[in-house]
């Protein structure tokens, strides 16, 4: 049952089991829950998903050319949460790269992500993993979303943490991951989501290749008119974002920082 449906699925009777994490009906079958029957569980391999894909932690932003259009928007509500449920229980309900456990007092939660595959010659991204991350590694990989919401010194020191990198060379690494989305969203990617159709999930699909970047727009456009945000890195942050800040460029030897134009807001600005 998606999230948003909670409060309609409670007004009919159903509970929420902690230890399993799911909702149910106490006295079943209850006439209104049955919009929300679950579906067969999700084979815990995808079809051809390589769980060795993409491992550890580093900077993984989505393509600008592809916001508003990743695995979650592609699939129904119950068909995510089917896939959310089997990538955290095959995880053992912690995040794959630190260990993390889900922790509401401090709001951690555990999240899915997605792995990509970028054919430069055939302009194609395909779906090769999905992996459980902690909020805050979660962050670190949306590294944009980071910049854009006011909290790139939290997933910098994150990365730092997690990684062992230097100041030095964590900055190296963020800037790098930068060029790359900058050369990647300079151009039109199609999606290859075969891991999941192959699994029996069935895709809304999403605007054609050519049509996505003025759908991102659209999306963008009401996105700020909603709570008055710029661009976003990530649809998963979409609702929470501000104008975009600059980045900060740290002083190795004195542990300062001076604001500076980034690769982001070069992008986002047109220049």
């Amino acid at each position: 049952m998606p999230y948003a449906d909670k409060d309609a699925a409670k007004s009919f009777g159903a509970r929420w089991d902690p230890q399993v994490k799911r909702w149910y009906d106490p006295r079943p079958p209850t006439a209104g829950l049955q919009r929300w029957a679950a579906l067969a569980e999700v084979s815990d391999l995808l079809p051809g998903e390589d769980r060795s894909f993409g491992s550890g932690l580093f900077v993984d932003m989505v393509p600008s050319s592809c916001w508003f259009t990743n695995v979650r928007t592609c699939v129904s509500q119950q068909d995510w949460e089917r896939l959310r449920r089997m990538i955290t229980s095959r995880a053992n309900q912690r995040c794959e790269i630190c260990g993390a456990t889900e922790d509401r007092s401090m709001k951690r939660w555990l999240e899915a992500h997605e792995r990509w595959a970028y054919d430069e010659h055939a302009g194609v991204q395909a779906l090769r993993r999905l992996i459980c991350l902690c909020s805050s590694c979660h962050l670190v990989t949306h590294f944009g979303y980071a910049n854009v919401s006011g909290r790139t010194d939290e997933a910098f020191t994150h990365l730092r943490a997690v990684t062992g990198m230097t100041a030095v060379d964590a900055e190296r690494h963020v800037d790098a991951a930068g060029q790359v989305w900058i050369a990647r969203s300079a151009r039109v990617w199609s999606l290859d989501l075969s891991m999941l159709t192959d699994a029996g999930v069935t895709l809304a699909r999403p605007e054609a290749a050519g049509q996505r970047p003025a759908a991102a727009q659209r999306a963008l456009g009401e996105a700020r008119g909603a709570t008055q945000v710029s661009a976003p890195e990530s649809v998963a942050g979409a609702q929470a974002q501000r104008t975009p800040e600059p980045t900060v460029t740290r002083d190795v030897e004195t542990g300062q920082g001076q604001p500076r134009g980034s690769w982001w807001q070069r992008l986002t600005s047109g220049r």
